[in-house]
């Protein structure tokens, strides 16, 4: 039996200790905001906290989690997460989503590196860039993630 804290709720469930968070999330929890891209941790889709560092869960086994506070885009884009509803807010007002299935990964990066800053902070192009660099966006909105970006950490400042 695995526990896993997952968006501030505790949850226990069957599975191997080495089955990646993602499928956890997807088929045990029906949380299927956090998406599958390429199984290897190198496009950003799967994106998800754990003790608030963005984290790839296609790759990251449960057992790793275990005692942990995973954090999935359900609960960064409920309104409930001050920094994660400012990123939202600011994907919404830049048109940032094209075929839209990188933008939970991309949000979740976004609000990570936000909430690593500190407070007040307003990041340079470069440093946003350095921040969602593990995050492939299909469509090639980069452009518009890094308005999104920064006009979400004014929005915090």
């Amino acid at each position: 039996m695995k526990r896993l804290n997952v968006n501030g709720r505790d949850h226990a469930f069957e599975a191997d200790p080495s089955t990646p968070i993602l499928w956890a999330l997807r088929d045990s929890l029906g949380l299927t905001g956090t998406k599958f891209g390429c199984g290897a941790a190198q496009c950003g889709a799967c994106t998800v906290h754990l003790d608030g560092q963005a984290i790839r869960s296609c790759v990251t086994p449960v057992s790793i989690a275990e005692g942990k506070r995973i954090t999935t885009i359900e609960s960064v884009t409920d309104g409930s997460d001050r920094v994660g509803a400012a990123v939202h807010a600011a994907w919404v007002r830049h048109d940032v989503a094209q075929c839209g299935y990188c933008q939970s990964g991309q949000i979740m990066s976004a609000t990570a590196f936000l909430k690593s800053l500190p407070r007040g902070k307003q990041p340079k192009a470069a440093e946003i860039d350095a921040a969602m660099a593990g995050n492939i966006c299909r469509c090639g909105t980069y452009d518009r993630i890094r308005a999104a970006v920064a006009d979400a950490a004014k929005a915090i400042a």
